[in-house]
């Protein structure tokens, strides 16, 4: 899964099944999202589409990840909190650059809790780490200093 910040709107989250199904979600500063199907035959097409209430989110939430079930990502409303996985590209503009440079908490107020980077876990990076092209970035933070991170993050 890729997710892309769309400045103003939200971030959009692309995923391509096992069953070479395009689907992508947006996720809008408002609490909707809108979730699209891309045809087969031309995954820039889409075939269907819905948009859904925040609530309505919230309940396909829900359905998809139960209560009794360990979510692999971290999301914690009830604190306004959510934690998110920002992957750099394999081409980055922070590619060598230490992550200070960034000034990711003093822009945004998100704290970046751990880098995963190949098959290794390296939590809590300081600003003297050395980011990396392909480096998964565990953030926590608002919605919207998470969706601003990714901003910064995501640069070209």
């Amino acid at each position: 899964m890729s997710s892309t910040p769309l400045p103003g709107i939200g971030v959009r989250y692309d995923l391509d099944s096992r069953e070479n199904r395009h689907v992508s979600v947006v996720a809008h500063r408002d609490g909707s999202r809108t979730v699209s199907v891309h045809r087969t035959d031309d995954p820039d097409d889409c075939a269907q589409s819905v948009h859904l209430s925040p609530t309505e989110a919230e309940l396909l939430r829900d359905a998809l990840m139960p209560a009794h079930h360990s979510p692999s990502v971290l999301h914690t409303t009830d604190l306004g909190l959510v934690a998110e996985r920002i992957e750099l590209p394999g081409v980055s503009h922070w590619n060598g650059r230490l992550m200070g440079e960034a000034c990711i908490r003093t822009e945004t107020g998100v704290s970046i809790v751990a880098v995963l980077r190949r098959a290794e876990a390296l939590p809590s990076p300081g600003p003297g780490f050395r980011l990396a092209g392909g480096d998964i970035l565990i953030v926590i933070g608002t919605r919207e200093g998470v969706e601003a991170a990714a901003s910064i993050l995501l640069r070209d």
